[in-house]
């Protein structure tokens, strides 16, 4: 069974995928399907794609889930680990965007960084607890505001801002030894046109 999301920590394996018939194989393998099978639905040769999904398959972004008999041949089912696909940051060792490394807070530098860090950290979620498990309960808030204004937008912020102050406040215990930590992140940024 494939995740919703695949988590690709090691630069290696975001390489391996990042190869544009490699991308097409892995969009291709969202159900079990053979070397064979695939490379007459792509139009390549077989040896192609079997030279293709060993390596996806290497590099854990393809997995062996079942074999068929055809005539005197036995065919290797595989199927991609995952529905969609995330290059963890981390995948890039110190150059990766660092919130800590960027003086502009207000700057869309700065919110790539700290998306980058939730990435991060949710990738470590997800490789350290079972599926399923509610330790690894996530909240997410998703909106789109239209402001008349700047001076609008500029009084949503503070506003914002002061209201999750408020509940850190009131829901925040440093003394809680059983209680669990978490990050929260609020922001904004212009939709691009389109």
């Amino acid at each position: 069974m494939h995740k919703a999301v695949h988590i690709i920590d090691e630069g290696a394996a975001a390489t391996s995928a990042l190869h544009p018939l490699r991308l097409q194989i892995l969009s291709e393998l969202t159900e079990p399907e053979s070397a064979a099978g695939l490379a007459r639905r792509m139009g390549v040769p077989r040896q192609q794609v079997n030279y293709h999904v060993r390596q996806l398959e290497e590099q854990g972004l393809v997995q062996l889930v079942g074999e068929r008999r055809v005539r005197n041949c036995v065919e290797r089912l595989v199927q991609a680990v995952g529905r969609s696909y995330m290059i963890n940051p981390a995948a890039l060792g110190g150059l990766g965007a660092d919130p800590e490394r960027i003086e502009d807070k207000a700057s869309a530098s700065y919110l790539l960084a700290v998306a980058s860090q939730m990435i991060r950290d949710l990738a470590d979620l997800q490789h350290r607890t079972p599926q399923g498990d509610p330790d690894a309960l996530t909240l997410a808030l998703r909106t789109d505001v239209r402001f008349k204004s700047r001076e609008a937008q500029t009084t949503f912020a503070a506003e914002l801002a002061d209201e999750v102050a408020r509940l850190v406040a009131k829901y925040h215990s440093a003394q809680a030894s059983k209680g669990r930590l978490f990050r929260v992140h609020a922001s904004a940024y212009p939709v691009p046109p389109g």
